[in-house]
C-alpha cells in the first residue's frame, strides 16, 4: 500500500461494514467448537476476575488463570481451520457466493457449434496449458465484430456451466467498445468486494490490488466474465492464478494471452438468422413468408442485433408483414447509404436502428435520446421517470417498451435487489445521433439534471442512514437493529451504485452543473468515509467536489469539501495535504461563525498531527475540539473525540487521563445505543487496562496487576465479540493485535496466537500499514517473552515497512523498541545505532514525549 499511512483510528464515522464477510471454507469448523470456546473463554475470564475472592496462596491462582487460559488457546488452535486464514472465521449464515452474471435474453439460439466447442474446452479436451505443462486457470476469449452476440454466448454459457464454480460468479462490463475503458483497479476493487473483502484502508495501486485477488481467489473454484475488453493489457491482471476459476472474455479482436482459447464469432448463416427472426417474430409467420424473412436476414448481414431488433418490431407490429419490413429495409439502406454508425460497422445496422426508432411513439423514442446523454454504465428504472419527467411507473413502462423493440436491455439485478437497465454501446451512439442539435443544450440537459437530483436526493438519505453523525448535530439513536439494518441498506446501495454515482458525478462537472456535483459529490464521500471504502472514487470525486465549491462561491461548501478531501489524504498517507486542508478549512468555518463545523475540522487537524507524531500539538486542538462539541451540545462527537484524546494519552503513557475519557465516552454510546463506538471504544479501554495492568506489574503489584490483566482481556473479548457479529473483519482484527499486546505473563502463548491473527486478518484485507503495526506488536510480545533474537527481528521488519510507507513516526517507535531489545539483549552498540536513528526521527516530528524516552534509554545503553 505505496503511500497509505491510515491515522490510528482511521474511523470518524460510526458505521457497520457492508455485511459480506469471507465465504465459508470447506472443512469449516461445526458450530459446537466456536460454543465451546466460548464458554471455556467465559470460565477463563470468570476464574480470572473473581480469584481475589479465593482465599489461595498467589501461586495456586496464578495457576488456575494459566490452567484456563491454556483450555482455551488448545481448544482455539484444534478447531481452527488451519488450511486458510482466520477470516474465515467471521463467515455468517448471511454470506452467499457472489452471482453477478446477466440473465440470458429469452430469444437466444444457434450458436450451437460454438456451445459445443466451449462444451470441450470447459471439459479439459481442448484446454490449453501454459508452456510448463503446470495446471492454470482456463482462459477463453470469444472476439467479433459489434453486436455479433459475443456478450449473449458467453452469458448463455455462464449460466449452463454454473454448478462448476460453487464459490461465485462474478462479471464486469469493461466498456473497451465505447472509448471509455474502465481500468483494472476498478473491476479488481469490484470483484474483491463481492468476495467478501472490506478494504478499509486504500490498497494501494494496482500491484497491491493484484495480490489481494491472487490471496482471495486461491483455493476457490469463480467463474469471471469480462465483457468488452479493449484489449489484453485491460484484462492481464485481472486473471486469477487458481487452477478452478476461468475466466470468459469478450472483445472486437483477439486478446492472445497466455493459456487462453480464442473463438472468432462470426455472424449468422441464413438458418441462424431466420431461427433467431422466427423466435421473436413468430414461427408461423416467418415460415408463411419465408422468403421475405431471408431476405431481412441477408439485409442485415447476418448480423444477431440487427436481426433482434427487426424481430423485436414485428414481434410488436403484428399487422406488420414480413414482405412489408422487408421493403421498409430496402428502403431505409438506400436512404442511408452515406450514412455510417461507425467506421468499421455494417450500414445495416443503422437501417434496423432507425426503422426501429421510427417505428416507436414520440415518448419512446425521447426516452431512448435522452438515455442515451447520461454516462452511467447502466441505471435503476426510477430513472426512465425522472428523464421523462413523469412517475416513477410511467417511465419504466416505456423503458419496457424500448426492450421490446431490442432498442434497451436488462443488465440483471443489483446489490440491493433492484432491475437495472442499459443501452447496447451501438444504440447509444445511433441515439445521440437520433438527438436534434440543439435537444443536449435544452431538454436533453434538463433531463440529466432531473436523474442527478433524483441521484443527490437518493445519496444524500443513504449518506443520512448510515452515518448521521456527519450531517449534523448527533442526538440519540433509534432502535439499534432498525438503524443497523439501515446501515447495511446504505451500504448495499453504494456497492450497486458506485459505478453509475462517479460516472455522474464527473458527468455533472462535464456539464458544470455544479450544484448537482457538490451535493451528489458530497454524499458519495460521506458513503465512502463511512465504508472506508472505494479510495481511488472517493479522492477522485472529493477533488470535483472541492472545484464545485469553488465555483459556487460558497464559503461553506468549501470548508465542508476541504474535510471531505482532508480525509481522504489523511487515510492515503499524504498528511501534510490533509492537516493544510483541515486548518484551511478551521479558518473558513471560524469566520463564518459555523461553531459545530469548526469543532469538525479542530479534530481532523488534532488527529492528524497524532497520526504525524505531534502528540503535543495534537492534544491541544483535540481537547479544544472536546469543549467545543460540549458547548454544541453534541454527544456523540465529543465523546468521539474523547477517544481519540484517549489514545494519544495513552501514547503518552498518560493512562490515569486517557481511562477517565474513555469511561465517560462509553457512558454515552451505551446510553445512546451505539454499538459500533462502543465497540471502537471498549477496544480503546481495553488497551489502556493492559497498559496500566503492565505497569503494576513492572512495580511488583502482582495481585492488582492480574486484576487489570482479566478487565483488559474481557473488554478487548467483549469488543471483538461485537465487531465480529457485524462483520467488521478489520476491527476484529484490531482487536486481536491488542490481545496480543496485552502483556499478561501467564498467557505469552495465546497473545502471540493473537497477534498472528490479526496479521492473517489484515493480509487478507489488504492493509499493509495494520499488517507492519502488528508485526510490532509481535516484536512486543517477543520481547516479553524473553526472545531478544525473534523480538529485533520483528522490530527490524516493522520499521522497515513504515519507512516504505511515509510513515516517520511509527518507523521511530519501531526502532526504539528494538534499541530496547538490543539494550536487553546486551549488544549496546546495536541499541545507541537504533535509538540514535529513533531519536533523530523524534527530533524532526518535535515529539517530546517519545524524545523524552529514548533518551532514557541511551542513557542507559551509554552508561
Amino acid at each position: 500500500m505505496p503511500g497509505s499511512s491510515p491515522l490510528p483510528d482511521r474511523s470518524d464515522a460510526d458505521p457497520s461494514s457492508v455485511p459480506h464477510p469471507a465465504p465459508p471454507r470447506r472443512g469449516a469448523v461445526p458450530l459446537a467448537a466456536p460454543a465451546a470456546a466460548g464458554i471455556l473463554a467465559a470460565v477463563a475470564s470468570i476464574l480470572a476476575t473473581s480469584l481475589d475472592a479465593v482465599e489461595l496462596p498467589t501461586a495456586a491462582k496464578i495457576g488456575i488463570t494459566v490452567f484456563a487460559g491454556l483450555l482455551v488457546g488448545l481448544l482455539t488452535w484444534a478447531t481452527a481451520d488451519r488450511r486458510h486464514s482466520p477470516a474465515a472465521a467471521l463467515a455468517g449464515a448471511s454470506w452467499r457466493p457472489p452471482d453477478q452474471w446477466p440473465p440470458v435474453p429469452a430469444h437466444f439460439t444457434g450458436r450451437g457449434e460454438s456451445l459445443a466447442e466451449l462444451r470441450e474446452v470447459f471439459g479439459g479436451r481442448r484446454r490449453p496449458r501454459d508452456p510448463d505443462g503446470a495446471a492454470s486457470p482456463l482462459v477463453v476469449s470469444l472476439y467479433g465484430r459489434g453486436g455479433v452476440g459475443k456478450s449473449v454466448l458467453m452469458t448463455r454459457f455462464g449460466h449452463e456451466v454454473a454448478g462448476r464454480f460453487p464459490d461465485g460468479r462474478l462479471y464486469a462490463d469493461l466498456r473497451g467498445a465505447v472509448g471509455a475503458p474502465v481500468p483494472p483497479e476498478e473491476v479488481l476493487t469490484g470483484f474483491l468486494r463481492a468476495l467478501g473483502v472490506r478494504l478499509t484502508t486504500d490498497p494501494g495501486g494496482l500491484e497491491e490490488l493484484r495480490k489481494l485477488w491472487l490471496t482471495w481467489t486461491k483455493g476457490r473454484r469463480i467463474l469471471i466474465g469480462l465483457d468488452n475488453a479493449e484489449g489484453g493489457d485491460q484484462v492481464k491482471d485481472l486473471i486469477p492464478a487458481e487452477p478452478g476459476c476461468a475466466v470468459m472474455i469478450t472483445s472486437r479482436r483477439p486478446l492472445f494471452l497466455l493459456n487462453t482459447y480464442d473463438k472468432q464469432l462470426s455472424v449468422f448463416g441464413e438458418a441462424q438468422g431466420v431461427e433467431l427472426l422466427a423466435r421473436l417474430a413468430g414461427g408461423e409467420r416467418v415460415a408463411a413468408d419465408l422468403e421475405s424473412a431471408r431476405e431481412i436476414v441477408h439485409m442485415c448481414d447476418g448480423l444477431p442485433l440487427a436481426i433482434s431488433i427487426c424481430g423485436g418490431r414485428l414481434a410488436t407490429r403484428p399487422n406488420w408483414s414480413l414482405g412489408e419490413l422487408a421493403g421498409r429495409l430496402r428502403d431505409e439502406r438506400r436512404r442511408l447509404d452515406q450514412l455510417e454508425l461507425a467506421p468499421s460497422l455494417d450500414k445495416s445496422v443503422r437501417a434496423s436502428l432507425q426503422l426501429s426508432y421510427d417505428a416507436c411513439t414520440g415518448l419512446q423514442r425521447r426516452l431512448l435520446r435522452a438515455f442515451s446523454l447520461l454516462t452511467a454504465p447502466d441505471v435503476p428504472g426510477w430513472v426512465a421517470g425522472e428523464l421523462l419527467a413523469t412517475s416513477e411507473l410511467d417511465g419504466t413502462d416505456q423503458l419496457e417498451a424500448l426492450i421490446d423493440a431490442q432498442l434497451a436491455e436488462c443488465s440483471g439485478v443489483d446489490f440491493a435487489g433492484t432491475m437495472r437497465y442499459r443501452l447496447h454501446d451501438l444504440v447509444r451512439i445511433f441515439a445521440r445521433e437520433a438527438a436534434a442539435p440543439d435537444e443536449a443544450d435544452g431538454p436533453g440537459r434538463a433531463a440529466v439534471e432531473r436523474v442527478l437530483a433524483g441521484y443527490r436526493r437518493r445519496a444524500e438519505a443513504a449518506a443520512m442512514a448510515r452515518w448521521p453523525q456527519d450531517w449534523g448535530r448527533s442526538g440519540r439513536r433509534g432502535d439499534p437493529a432498525t438503524t443497523e439494518r439501515a446501515e447495511v441498506s446504505a451500504a448495499d446501495w453504494l456497492n450497486a451504485e458506485r459505478l453509475t454515482l462517479v460516472a455522474l458525478v464527473n458527468q455533472a462537472r462535464s456539464m458544470e452543473m455544479w450544484e448537482a456535483a457538490w451535493g451528489l459529490g458530497r454524499a458519495f464521500c460521506s458513503l465512502c468515509h463511512s465504508l472506508r471504502a472505494y479510495w481511488a472514487d472517493w479522492r477522485a470525486v472529493a477533488e470535483i467536489v472541492y472545484e464545485a465549491a469553488g465555483h459556487l462561491g460558497d464559503r461553506r461548501a468549501l470548508g465542508i469539501a476541504l474535510l471531505d478531501r482532508a480525509a481522504v489524504a489523511g487515510g492515503q498517507g499524504s498528511r501534510q495535504d490533509a492537516c493544510r486542508d483541515a486548518e484551511r478549512a478551521l479558518e473558513i468555518f471560524t469566520g463564518l461563525g459555523e461553531r459545530w463545523w469548526a469543532a469538525r475540522a479542530m479534530r481532523t487537524v488534532g488527529m492528524t498531527l497524532f497520526s504525524d507524531g505531534a502528540l503535543d500539538r495534537g492534544q491541544e486542538h483535540l481537547t479544544d475540539a472536546v469543549a467545543a462539541f460540549k458547548d454544541e451540545g453534541d454527544r456523540w462527537w465529543a465523546a468521539r473525540t474523547q477517544r481519540n484524546l484517549a489514545e494519544l494519552r495513552l501514547a503518552q503513557r498518560r493512562t490515569e487521563e486517557a481511562r477517565a475519557l474513555l469511561e465517560e465516552a462509553l457512558e454515552v454510546f451505551e446510553r445512546d445505543r451505539n454499538r459500533y463506538s462502543e465497540a471502537q471504544t471498549l477496544r480503546a479501554y481495553g488497551e489502556v487496562l493492559g497498559a496500566t495492568a503492565r505497569s503494576l506489574h513492572d512495580r511488583g503489584e502482582v495481585r492488582a496487576a492480574q486484576e487489570y490483566f482479566a478487565r483488559a482481556g474481557f473488554s478487548l473479548d467483549r469488543a471483538a465479540e461485537m465487531f465480529r457479529a457485524r462483520g467488521e473483519e478489520w476491527e476484529v482484527a484490531r482487536c486481536l493485535r491488542a490481545a496480543g499486546e496485552v502483556g499478561n505473563p501467564a498467557n505469552r502463548l495465546t497473545e502471540l496466537s493473537h497477534v498472528r491473527q490479526a496479521a492473517d486478518l489484515l493480509v487478507k484485507l489488504g492493509d499493509s500499514w495494520g499488517v507492519a503495526r502488528t508485526e510490532l506488536s509481535a516484536g512486543r510480545v517477543h520481547a516479553r517473552a524473553g526472545r531478544t533474537r525473534e523480538a529485533a527481528e520483528a522490530f527490524e521488519h516493522a520499521a522497515r515497512a513504515f519507512e516504505e510507507l511515509g510513515d516517520r513516526w511509527w518507523m521511530a517507535r519501531c526502532l526504539r523498541h528494538l534499541g530496547e531489545a538490543h539494550l536487553e539483549a546486551g549488544d549496546r552498540q546495536a541499541a545507541v545505532e537504533a535509538l540514535t536513528r529513533a531519536q533523530d526521527v523524534y527530533r524532526g516530528l518535535g515529539n517530546r514525549s517519545g524524545m523524552g524516552r529514548t533518551l532514557e534509554l541511551l542513557r542507559r545503553a551509554r552508561e
